[in-house]
């Protein structure tokens, strides 16, 4: 793989694991984080940034896993297209879709942050605050709720990528804001790693020119090691 000749697209949260990796000469374009409330958007930005460089790199890495069915219909149009078989990005962050099965089933009620998501700034704990300035902290605290009524735990993944101090008093502040028990947990970037160096191997879907991502490929979800 040339990096002269390798784009990656990635989302807002994911490209902040994936720069301090990026070899010299690979090119990357960024997509903003809010595009995933609305998974037909985000596919269409996708395939119309993909046609748009047409013809001029060998390979494009999605950082993205499946989001929603997000990129389920996405098309190869004159390179190849690779992306993790994941279900969303938190497996991307924990280095496996192993790592974030046993955390699922240890503790199914927590709501991850990393530093992207935090410096997005476009999470429920926002969201509340913006609701309580709009519509007072009554309604603000019943939408919460709606959303978060069955989180118990507040999860900050340090990858190891950069320092995390203050994105831990973050977390920690939000977590007590919230009534969630904030735990610091350990990701990894190995998938990240994978991801721009290789092998793509049963892990990931990949397609070839011509064709197009399906719901079959990314099932079940295997991306990375156990």
């Amino acid at each position: 793989m040339e990096p002269e000749r390798t784009l990656v697209m990635a989302c807002a949260t994911v490209i902040e694991e994936m720069l301090p990796l990026l070899p010299p000469g690979m090119q990357h374009q960024v997509f903003d984080f809010g595009l995933h409330v609305n998974p037909h958007k985000l596919r269409s930005i996708l395939q119309e940034a993909i046609d748009a460089v047409s013809g001029q790199y060998e390979t494009i890495i999605l950082g993205y896993g499946m989001c929603s069915q997000a990129i389920i219909g996405v098309k190869a149009n004159g390179c190849r297209l690779v992306a993790p078989r994941v279900d969303d990005c938190i497996a991307i962050f924990l280095g496996s879709t192993g790592a974030y099965q046993r955390q699922c089933q240890a503790e199914p009620g927590t709501y991850y942050l990393t530093k992207g998501w935090i410096e997005v700034g476009d999470t429920p704990f926002t969201d509340y605050e913006h609701a309580a300035q709009r519509y007072g902290k009554a309604r603000a605290e019943w939408l919460y709720q709606k959303l978060m009524g069955n989180y118990k735990r507040l999860a900050l993944i340090n990858t190891g990528q950069y320092e995390l101090e203050k994105y831990r008093a973050y977390a920690r502040e939000t977590a007590e804001r919230f009534g969630l028990r904030f735990e610091e947990i350990e990701g990894s970037d190995a998938l990240v790693k994978q991801m721009l160096f290789g092998p793509w191997d049963e892990g990931f879907v990949v397609i070839e020119p011509g064709e197009s991502f399906t719901l079959e490929q990314f099932m079940p979800f295997t991306g990375g090691a156990v």
